[in-house]
C-alpha cells in the first residue's frame, strides 16, 4: 500500500476521532484507539514514522503528566497517593499472575509478564482524560496522577527485578537520567529567560532534545525513557507553574501532533481474529484485572476521597503504555507467544477504554466542587 495513501488515511482518522469525541463527549484517546483497531484489521500498516511518533508521544505524555503534578499536594497527600498507587499495583499483579499460572495454564515466566502487564495504570490515558475534562487543575486530578506514578513506578521496578538484563549502557542511562533530573531544574530558569517568548520555541526544543536523548540511551540500556521522563516533568513542575504558557504550548504540540499516533498505534496492534479465537480467556483476564483493581483501590479511595472513590478506582483501572511495553518485552524475549501477546495487549487496551467511558459517563466529579 502506498505510504502517502496510508499517511492520508491516518490524518483522516486523527481528524475523525476529534470530531466524534466532540459530538459524543468521549475522550478522544479512546476514539483513536478504537479507530486504530478498525484500521489495523482493514489492512492499514503501522508505518515506521507512525511507530516512532507513537513511541515519542508516550514519553512526551508522561513528561507532561509529571509537569502537572502539584508537588506541595504530593507531599501533603503522599500517604494517600502511595496507598492508592501501591495497592493499584499489588492486587492486580498477584491475582493476574495466579490466574495466568493456575487457571489459564501459562508457564511461570509468562504468568509473571501477565501480572506486570495487567497491573499498570496508564499515565497517558489518565492524563489525557484529566486534561480534556479540566480535572487536572483540581486536587482529585492531581492526586490521581500522583497515585498513577506510584503504580507505574512499582510496575517498572517489578519488570526490572524479574526480567530486564543490565549492560554497560544501563548504567550510563541511569547516570545520565539522574544528572538531567538534577541539572535541568537549575539551568532551565536561565534558559527560559534568555531564549523564551520567541516564535521558534527554544524551550520546547530543549525538552524534546532531552527526551530524545533519554529514549536513545534507554534503548541502548535495555530500558525505557518513560520513568525518568515522568520524574523530569515532576522536578520541573514548579518552573512550569511559573511559565504556564510554555506548558500550554507543549500540550498543544503533544495533543495536536503526537498523541493521536500513540493511541492509533496501540489500536493497530490488535488482531481481531486472534481475539475472537480466545474471547473467553480475554474476558476472564479483563474481569480479573478490573476486579483486582476494585478490591485494592476502592476501599482506600473511600477512606481518603469518598466523594470520588469510584471515579478514582475506574481511572486507576486503565492501562496502556507500561502494559503494552511489558507485553512487547515478553514477546521479543520469547517469554510469551503471539497469541498470549494479543490477549494481553487487547486486555490492556480494553482497560483503557471501558473503565474510562464508565468513569466519564457516570462518575465524573464536578469541577467546581473539586476546585
Amino acid at each position: 500500500m502506498n505510504e502517502l495513501f496510508t499517511t492520508a488515511v491516518m490524518g483522516f482518522l486523527v481528524l475523525l476521532a476529534s470530531i466524534i469525541s466532540v459530538e459524543v463527549g468521549i475522550s478522544v484517546a479512546l476514539i483513536e484507539i478504537f479507530l486504530g483497531v478498525v484500521a489495523g484489521n482493514l489492512g492499514i500498516k503501522v508505518l515506521p514514522w507512525v511507530s516512532f511518533l507513537g513511541t515519542f508521544a508516550g514519553v512526551v505524555l508522561t513528561f507532561l503528566a509529571g509537569a502537572e503534578v502539584d508537588i506541595p499536594l504530593l507531599r501533603a497527600k503522599f500517604k494517600e497517593s502511595a496507598l492508592i498507587g501501591g495497592l493499584s499495583f499489588l492486587f492486580p499483579f498477584v491475582l493476574t499472575f495466579l490466574f495466568a499460572w493456575f487457571i489459564a495454564g501459562w508457564d511461570l515466566r509468562a504468568s509473571e509478564i501477565a501480572g506486570i502487564a495487567l497491573s499498570t495504570t496508564s499515565l497517558a490515558v489518565v492524563y489525557a482524560v484529566l486534561v480534556e475534562t479540566g480535572l487536572n487543575r483540581t486536587q482529585i486530578g492531581k492526586l490521581i496522577m500522583a497515585a498513577t506514578f506510584i503504580t507505574d513506578l512499582a510496575t517498572v521496578l517489578a519488570l526490572s527485578i524479574l526480567f530486564v538484563q543490565v549492560n554497560a549502557f544501563t548504567i550510563v542511562f541511569m547516570l545520565v537520567s539522574i544528572a538531567l533530573i538534577i541539572i535541568l531544574p537549575k539551568i532551565s530558569p536561565w534558559f527560559f529567560k534568555r531564549y523564551g517568548e520567541r516564535v521558534i520555541e527554544p524551550e520546547i526544543k530543549l525538552m524534546f532534545f532531552v527526551l530524545f536523548l533519554l529514549m536513545y540511551l534507554g534503548d541502548l540500556g535495555l530500558s525505557h525513557a518513560v520513568l525518568p521522563a515522568f520524574i523530569l516533568g515532576l522536578v520541573l513542575s514548579q518552573l512550569y507553574e511559573k511559565n504556564k504558557l510554555q506548558l500550554q504550548r507543549m500540550r498543544v504540540v503533544g495533543f495536536a501532533l503526537l498523541t493521536p499516533f500513540f493511541f492509533l498505534k496501540a489500536g493497530m496492534n490488535i488482531s481481531i481474529s486472534v481475539l475472537i479465537a480466545n474471547l473467553s480467556l480475554l474476558a476472564a483476564f479483563f474481569v480479573v484485572k478490573i476486579a483486582a483493581k476494585f478490591v485494592g483501590v476502592l476501599p482506600v479511595s473511600r477512606r481518603y476521597i469518598p466523594e470520588s472513590a469510584t471515579y478514582t478506582t475506574l481511572l486507576m483501572s486503565t492501562g496502556l503504555t507500561f502494559g503494552t511495553i511489558s507485553s512487547i518485552y515478553g514477546l521479543n524475549a520469547g517469554i510469551i507467544n503471539k497469541a498470549q501477546f494479543s490477549i494481553l495487549v487487547a486486555v490492556v487496551i480494553a482497560s483503557a477504554i471501558i473503565p474510562t467511558i464508565i468513569a466519564q459517563r457516570f462518575f465524573s466529579p464536578k469541577i467546581g466542587f473539586e476546585e
